[in-house]
This record gives structure tokens, sequence and C-alpha cells, in this order.
């Protein structure tokens, strides 16, 4: 396990750095963060626009009321991952074709890590997480283990 692409914790720290300057590029503040807006209205040489209004119904998750924009995050994920600017950041190396490292870049975008360390350690827990960057609790307290772990 000398490639470091290969190695699952190299990969997650890659990925966290990758959705770091995701974050600066858009110049995200404070959550929750607008990842329909990053979809359509990508940075210059970034990838093409995505118009979200296409969505179909059976593509969003409606189990949570902010389940869809975990679902619109996964599709973000996606579709940096296979632009160009994605190419070149290696994310498909660093993803694997591993749906669950896919989830989990989705889930750095939508709850970054600088805006979670401005988070007190009291607010650090899954339902003051959900409600803060809008996602659904059981997202953030996977987000929560891996950011800790």
């Amino acid at each position: 396990m000398d490639n470091p692409t290969i190695n699952p914790t190299n990969s997650l720290k890659r990925l966290e750095q990758i959705a770091n300057a995701l974050i600066k590029a858009f110049e995200i503040q404070a959550p929750p963060v607008p990842v329909e807006t990053m979809l359509q209205k990508p940075r210059a040489g970034m990838w093409q626009d995505v118009n979200v209004s296409q969505l179909t119904g059976s593509f969003l998750s409606i189990r949570d009321k902010y389940s869809p924009r975990m679902s619109v995050a996964r599709l973000l994920a996606r579709h940096v991952m296979t632009s160009a600017w994605g190419q070149e950041q290696d994310i498909p190396a660093l993803i694997g074709g591993d749906e669950e490292m896919l989830r989990a870049f989705a889930r750095m975008i939508i709850m970054p890590d600088e805006l979670m360390r401005g988070m007190s350690a009291a607010s650090r827990n899954p339902v003051a997480m959900g409600m803060y960057f809008e996602v659904p609790e059981d997202e953030a307290e996977h987000r929560l283990r891996e950011w800790e772990g």
C-alpha cells in the first residue's frame, strides 16, 4: 500500500482538501452550503452548469426534510468528480468507484471542515449539525464520525 491514492485514510484527507478548495472558490463563509447554486453556477473552468429543475423526483430522496439537499450534494460530488477540474484534482482515483467514498465527499462539501471548526464543541452533535447545515441527522452523524476519526 505504498500508493497514497489507494489508502482510504489518505484519500479521505485529500478529498477533504479538495472540498475545502471548493468552499474557498465559491467564497462560502457560512452554512447552509448552496449546493444547488454550485451546480448551476460553477466558477470559470470548473465544470458545465447543471439545470437542477430537470432532476426527476425519483432522483431526490425525501425521507427527511433535508434529504433533497443531500441528493443534490451527491450529484454535485459526482459532477465535480467527472469534470475536467475534478480529474485534475485526481478525484476519480481517490474515490475509485466506491459509492461510500463518493457519499463521504458529498458530506465534506455540504458540511465543510472549516465551517465545522467554527462550531462550538457542544454544537458538534447530529441534531445541531443537521439544523446548522440543513442536512439529515444521520448524514450529520456520519460526517461527525468521519471528521473526528
